[in-house]
């Protein structure tokens, strides 16, 4: 089963990581593409952004709920409450702090961390 991985304030006011199962169901879409599949997500945008090797954000918010999906190179995610997590090329982080003290993201590879934002519909 696919995973993500979770960024979102807890009842502390902290950010907290965690992963979570997707869960797939069957599909057959009408061009007649088949197989395991989430439901439809509203979003109201896509872009692709590159971070260089040593790029630092320090502590901030998800500007929105949003995915950030991982195409290569690494990052380093370190919520408010202590916990790290890596994420890599296929990895889906799926961005929920919107308050507290948020979250640090850090290219720890060696080269360019190329990645897309989805920008979810409320």
């Amino acid at each position: 089963m696919a995973e993500i991985v979770r960024v979102y304030t807890g009842d502390d006011d902290l950010t907290h990581i965690e992963k979570v199962d997707v869960p797939m169901e069957s599909f057959v879409d009408t061009e007649g593409a088949y197989g395991l599949g989430t439901p439809f997500q509203p979003a109201s945008g896509i872009t692709f952004r590159e971070s260089p090797p040593g790029y630092f954000l320090d502590w901030h918010n998800a500007p929105r709920r949003q995915y950030t999906i991982t195409l290569t190179g690494e990052a380093e995610i370190e919520a408010s409450d202590g916990t790290k997590m890596r994420v890599g090329p296929g990895d889906i982080l799926l961005a929920e702090d919107l308050t507290g003290k948020g979250h640090t993201t850090r290219v720890v590879s060696m080269g360019t961390r190329l990645y897309v934002v989805v920008a979810l519909e409320e």
